[in-house]
């Protein structure tokens, strides 16, 4: 059989961190104004918005999609299960610790970086929920119509300007109606060349979670280890229990 090189590929970038994932988000520098457009995923039902679920802290990983999201069976979320079954104060405690945390993802068009296409631009709760609400707005109307919707102000503030313990991203709508672009081509290839977020945040399999899982909760013992002993509830609490600082500020820091 002759090999598949896209995979192979694939594989190899994943591996060196070379993948086309930072090529493709978008985040607000700090100090600094932009104005976004966005606009809706294709095939989302006409919503702009993508929300996906995220375990963090769990070893060196920035973060790990949720199988249980997709209806897939999921190691940590059988281990979440397992410790607030426990019943203990503690236990559900420790439980909380590993609890998924959503990010939200909108395609949006940078003014100035057109020619970069249609970027992925991922955010929090609070701006989620200011989005929403600047949608429902009577006012405001689509904002993300091609010919007559609005562009965005985005203004990211630093711990530091804002007097805070952390960060905070202010949006404002822009009071014109306008077009994405007046070049029917441009529009044309920034509407049919999105990329595909689930290429962008790639689900691991169960037994690629288990093996995270198993690393982050064993972590001196050998890969070999790891794979064919049990994870023991007193590792689960005195591992979980290390993280508890981290995971407590990383929650304030993503409400924000």
């Amino acid at each position: 059989m002759a090999l598949n090189l896209d995979a192979i590929r694939a594989k190899l970038n994943k591996l060196s961190g070379n993948s086309s994932k930072r090529g493709s988000l978008w985040r607000p520098q700090e100090g600094e104004e932009h104005v976004i457009r966005i606009i809706s995923f294709p095939d989302n039902d006409g919503q702009p918005f993508k929300e996906l679920y995220f375990y963090y802290n769990i070893g060196s990983n920035p973060g790990l999609l949720t199988l249980s999201q997709f209806g897939k069976p999921d190691p940590i979320q059988e281990l979440i299960t397992k410790l607030r079954a426990e019943g203990t104060k503690e236990s559900y405690e420790l439980a909380k610790k590993l609890y998924p945390k959503m990010r939200t993802y909108a395609p949006v068009v940078v003014r100035g970086e057109e020619e970069k296409g249609v970027q992925i631009w991922g955010f929090g709760k609070t701006v989620y929920q200011d989005l929403l609400g600047l949608m429902l707005d009577e006012d405001y109307g689509d904002i993300t119509d091609q010919m007559n919707g609005r562009d965005i102000t985005v203004e990211f503030k630093t711990a530091e300007e804002m007097g805070a313990s952390f960060p905070k991203t202010n949006i404002r709508v822009k009071p014109n109606q306008t077009p994405i672009t007046e070049d029917a081509t441009l529009l044309e290839n920034l509407m049919d060349n999105q990329k595909d977020i689930t290429e962008i945040y790639q689900e691991q399999t169960y037994e690629e979670l288990t093996e995270v899982l198993n690393a982050w909760l064993n972590p001196e013992e050998s890969e070999e280890e790891s794979e064919e002993q049990p994870v023991t509830k007193s590792q689960v609490k005195e591992d979980v229990k290390s993280t508890e600082d981290v995971s407590a500020a990383f929650d304030d820091l993503f409400n924000n």
